[in-house]
């Protein structure tokens, strides 16, 4: 029996999610470092402080911000969490999570990370021409089968059971959307079609990157997107990250994982509660706590 950490992706960011950390040890350097690096404010615009100026963005859900400032913010709690002597069994990440659980099993150092993240980030948003929608109450069969027999579009971010994300034109998107017998259709506000093929050119040039990048053995086992058996060689899950871009989340079969590792306890380390909400209804028997500032570290 152990102890999991799990790390939220985009989507769980929300204005003033610094202000509850501001007071741990490197808070405020980091942000400053992570300012320096995106070239603009990045705790003015976490604190809702936007900087109007002119050709920057300054919106927190601008995914070139909201993905810094979530690896910032979830790689400070880890910090934190590990000064005081604690330790997981697994770490698992969903998406831009996954880059800050390699960083907590001591793949990298926090200015890689966030050189990582922001180049990431940078790509992402730049992708153009692409949808997503998530799909609430489904027949799995039904879903799988109209994606199968339809051209551009896939399962994105297979979260659940119940929930799914397709990704990919927005014709080919709306067409399964449509078709497909669910209880909610909720088309997402993003630029691009995220882990999906459409995804090549971006996954390519952060692949350059990475390539440059070293990879230290993990020294806590790390259950990829692409695959969630644990796996702690450097490269490996180098390589798993690398196809990270243009392969759907599986995030369903990393909570079975977790519970045939014999997980009894996930802490979600981050803003919001989205993935304590799957694992809830997913894994019975695992107790799921959520760590988002420092108060929730007893500090």
């Amino acid at each position: 029996m152990g102890i999991a950490w799990v790390f939220p992706g985009q989507g769980s960011q929300k204005l003033g999610m610094a202000a509850p950390l501001l007071d741990l040890p490197g808070a405020r350097e980091r942000f400053h470092q992570a300012s320096e690096l995106l070239g603009r404010d990045l705790l003015a615009i976490v604190s809702g402080e936007g900087l109007e100026q002119a050709g920057e963005p300054s919106d927190l859900n601008d995914t070139s911000n909201t993905q810094p400032a979530l690896f910032v913010v979830e790689s400070l709690l880890v910090d934190a969490l590990k000064a005081q002597g604690r330790s997981p069994q697994l770490v698992a990440g969903h998406s831009l999570g996954e880059l800050v659980a390699l960083y907590a099993s001591g793949v990298f150092d926090a200015p890689t990370g966030l050189a990582l993240m922001q180049r990431r980030s940078e790509l992402m948003a730049a992708a153009e021409g692409g949808a997503m929608t998530a799909l609430i109450g489904f027949d799995r069969s039904e879903l799988e089968a109209l994606v199968a027999a339809s051209d551009g579009v896939v399962i994105a971010n297979d979260n659940s059971n119940a929930q799914v994300v397709l990704s990919g034109t927005p014709e080919a998107v709306a067409a399964v959307s449509g078709k497909v017998r669910s209880r909610r259709a909720v088309p997402l506000a993003v630029s691009g079609a995220f882990h999906s093929p459409f995804m090549n050119e971006a996954a390519a040039a952060f692949a350059e990157l990475l390539e440059q990048v070293p990879f230290a053995d993990a020294t806590i086992p790390v259950l990829s997107n692409i695959d969630p058996i644990p796996a702690t060689d450097g490269a490996v899950l180098k390589q798993r990250l690398c196809q990270q871009m243009v392969s759907g989340v599986r995030w369903r079969e990393t909570m079975e994982q977790l519970g045939a590792e014999g997980v009894n306890t996930v802490v979600e380390i981050g803003p919001g509660h989205v993935l304590s909400g799957l694992i809830k209804r997913s894994l019975a028997g695992v107790t799921v706590t959520q760590i988002a500032g420092s108060a929730d570290l007893g500090v």
